[in-house]
């Protein structure tokens, strides 16, 4: 018989929920926006939103969330005001009366991809998510790779320059060169007028060259830790998501050139840079299918 879970892909301005077969189909969705107020008010929705979906043969619960999950299913998420130690976790299992986990969502994109997308049977995987920031989710011989404090993955304080910027105090050296906003500030200073990545993006595709420039410095930075992962990691696959990967080669292309100057020779012959292919649906299957494992006893690769 099939089993079904409920999950959350919480964000910072939006929220996603689905109902999830045990084989890794979505086979209900809802999304609503994140409460501005933050707290509770939160959890509110996400609830609603989980009550909403069918409930016929749901054994699991599980949410991912932009931070800091710890153990006991309490949560950081430093973009959702007032979410320092909320107990979510609590109150999802509390709510549905079954197995409830709370992950980061770097870990559920890199298990979504594993289980359902582009990493589908491998066992050394990196997702690398560039949006407003950047965190990449690991799994090495199968299991995720968590760190001493639940921390790795953060890859946004990459070292990829060797000369201190102000910036790199708040968010990280290699967030700073290469997440959305900083590709929308370097794009601001070009063209004189204030605009986003997604529009840098649009002009480089339409064959601006300031625009193309840009993606290009930035590739190179990225390139430089992707190369870092590579010799450190011995990755089978690097999968890039997220919004900045809109820019597809424009980006990508930079970057492998300068990964493949700088990382150890053999792992980089071995190791395959692609685009996403579950876009917005890998967080959503990814803690799925750790919401599965958890309700069975069992972590992945255990």
């Amino acid at each position: 018989m099939t089993q079904y879970a409920l999950v959350a892909d919480i964000g910072g301005t939006k929220i996603a929920a689905a109902r999830v077969s045990s084989h890794g189909v979505i086979t209900h969705s809802l999304r609503a926006s994140t409460p501005g107020e933050g707290g509770k008010a939160v959890i509110k929705v996400i609830l609603q939103l989980l009550d909403s979906l069918p409930r016929d043969g749901v054994t699991a619960i599980g949410a991912d969330v932009p931070g800091l999950a710890y153990p006991n299913g309490s949560v950081w998420a430093p973009n959702i005001r007032g979410w320092a130690k909320i107990p979510l976790g609590d109150n999802l299992k509390h709510h549905f009366k079954l197995p409830a986990l709370v992950e980061s969502d770097r870990n559920a994109f890199v298990t979504g991809e594993a289980w359902r997308g582009a990493a589908r049977n491998c066992r050394d995987v990196v997702f690398l998510a560039i949006g407003t920031g950047i965190g990449a989710g690991i799994i090495s011989g199968g299991r995720l790779l968590r760190g001493h404090a639940e921390l790795a993955g953060s890859i946004g304080w990459m070292a990829v320059r060797d000369r201190f910027l102000p910036p790199y105090d708040t968010v990280g050296c290699l967030e700073s060169h290469v997440a959305g906003p900083a590709i929308g500030t370097a794009g601001t200073n070009a063209f004189g007028s204030n605009v986003n990545a997604r529009e840098v993006v649009r002009r480089a595709q339409r064959g601006d060259r300031a625009a193309r420039r840009i993606l290009c410095e930035a590739g190179h930075y990225l390139g430089l830790a992707l190369a870092n992962l590579v010799s450190l990691l011995n990755p089978e696959i690097i999968v890039v998501g997220g919004g900045v990967a809109a820019a597809g080669n424009l980006l990508l292309g930079p970057a492998r050139a300068t990964m493949r100057r700088w990382a150890q020779p053999l792992a980089v012959r071995q190791v395959r840079v692609v685009r996403s292919s579950l876009g917005s649906r890998a967080g959503l299957l990814g803690i799925a299918r750790l919401a599965f494992l958890h309700a069975e006893g069992k972590a992945l690769g255990a």
